[in-house]
């Protein structure tokens, strides 16, 4: 191992202000965690046209390094910010504003003895950094959950999208100043070197949550004392079990793969049970190959597509079919190509699933309720969903107002992770000079 990294002075005072203003929350209220999301809402707004030219910038800069091999297609396409995507980020904060406040929600109240009472209070962590790769949009989502939650935050985003991060965090803390916020409830961080430096602070950082690949994960778990909740890869799959309804079969696998593909929820496995592989596959793949998505076809499942063994990938049908390689079944695409395969049962697609998947969203396709209970409790994912797409896991859809990532750890949060994933809690107990001495005499202490 190297030696330790050492945390800069800029980067201590980093740490220093967001533990400052970590406290400065406890004492605001939720009216003013309200004011403070409105406030950053018109602030984003009116820099519209700033941030989009900042956006352009950025994903200029991105088109020549996918033109030179240097970013995958895939990430350019998550830097977007215009159009619907713009809307969507501004309703993210107008959603979150609209949540109940969190802080200070009583999950457990317990009369110990009379007059001594006992309650569990939720309470934020304190500081959280986060790391994310790309989609800048998550910069407001992130730090809007943070305002509401009253816990300061430390973001740090890739260098493909720095001048849209650099202005959209700029706006955040304008509104935050406009609506009297403590301003280092959100801060960004965007030189060279500063995760490292980053993962030094457990003194002053909480928690570090890392939202981008396995590899960014990895890394950050390995490189801190700080506890970590990791949002990684998203390998999602769905089984289309003997007994699926194949109309509802096409359109969840469509709409799975092809609606967006270049996310963490979008699936990336088909499996289709044998008894069913030679009318569902067909049916499958004319509607993947209207999405123009590519099939890598294990070689029963390429049997069936190709039953004259021919190796011509676009053949009448219209399909894209290709033969599967081992990589495929471990690979998350985030393009228009999907790995699928045959298996002989349900017990198959889940030990599939729980051995190549990343325990993010798996779901499976069927009109038998036994089946679906079986794998909706033995898939080992953070979601199992039953004749749905896996593109419903999501914060927002799930009505959390939008979501810092989606935890593939078990704790102490896991899927979506919204307000709640943001709060842990405090015991306050209330007497009336009770002392334990005096519960021993009347022998209702514990030893």
């Amino acid at each position: 191992m190297g030696s330790p990294v050492v945390a800069s002075e800029e980067m201590v005072a980093v740490g220093v202000r967001a533990r400052a203003a970590a406290l400065a929350m406890a004492r605001v209220g939720g009216l003013a965690k309200d004011a403070a999301l409105t406030a950053v809402h018109a602030a984003l707004a009116s820099a519209k046209a700033d941030i989009l030219a900042a956006n352009g910038r950025d994903k200029a800069a991105a088109a020549a390094r996918v033109a030179d091999g240097g970013l995958p297609a895939a990430t350019a396409k998550r830097l977007e910010l215009g159009g619907a995507k713009f809307d969507a980020l501004l309703q993210g904060v107008t959603s979150v504003r609209a949540l109940p406040d969190p802080v200070g929600t009583v999950s457990r109240a317990t009369r110990l003895d009379d007059g001594l009472d006992l309650y569990r209070v939720a309470t934020p962590i304190g500081v959280i950094a986060v790391v994310f790769e790309a989609r800048p949009e998550a910069a407001v989502q992130i730090a809007a959950l943070a305002i509401k939650s009253a816990n300061a935050v430390i973001l740090k985003g890739g260098k493909e999208a720095e001048a849209s991060n650099a202005i959209l965090v700029q706006c955040i803390r304008k509104g935050l100043a406009a609506a009297d916020f403590p301003v280092d409830a959100v801060q960004l961080v965007a030189t060279r070197g500063e995760v490292a430096q980053l993962l030094s602070l457990n003194t002053h950082i909480d928690l570090v949550i890392p939202r981008g690949s396995n590899a960014l994960v990895k890394y950050i778990t390995e490189n801190t004392k700080i506890p970590v909740m990791g949002h990684a890869d998203g390998l999602c799959a769905v089984y289309v079990d003997a007994a699926a309804d194949m109309d509802k079969a096409v359109a969840i696998v469509v709409d799975a793969k092809a609606q967006y593909p270049a996310v963490c929820n979008a699936a990336e496995t088909v499996l289709v049970h044998a008894d069913v592989a030679p009318t569902a596959l067909p049916r499958l793949a004319a509607g993947l190959a209207a999405a123009g998505v590519e099939l890598r076809a294990d070689d029963r499942a390429y049997a069936v597509l190709r039953p004259d063994g021919s190796d011509d990938a676009s053949s009448a049908d219209g399909a894209c079919v290709v033969r599967a390689c081992a990589d495929d079944w471990d690979t998350e695409f985030l393009e228009l190509t999907v790995a699928l395969g045959v298996v002989e049962s349900l017990d198959a697609a889940v030990d599939h699933i729980n051995a190549h998947g990343s325990h993010h969203t798996d779901a499976i396709v069927t009109e038998d309720s036994a089946a679906a209970g079986a794998f909706l409790a033995r898939v080992d994912s953070a979601g199992v969903f039953h004749n749905a797409s896996t593109r419903f896991a999501d914060g927002f859809r799930y009505g959390f107002g939008a979501e810092v990532g989606v935890s593939t750890h078990r704790t102490h949060a896991r899927g979506p992770v919204g307000l709640e994933g943001l709060l842990i809690y405090k015991y306050r107990l209330y007497g009336q000079g009770h002392t334990v001495a005096a519960l021993f005499i009347l022998g209702t202490g514990a030893e």
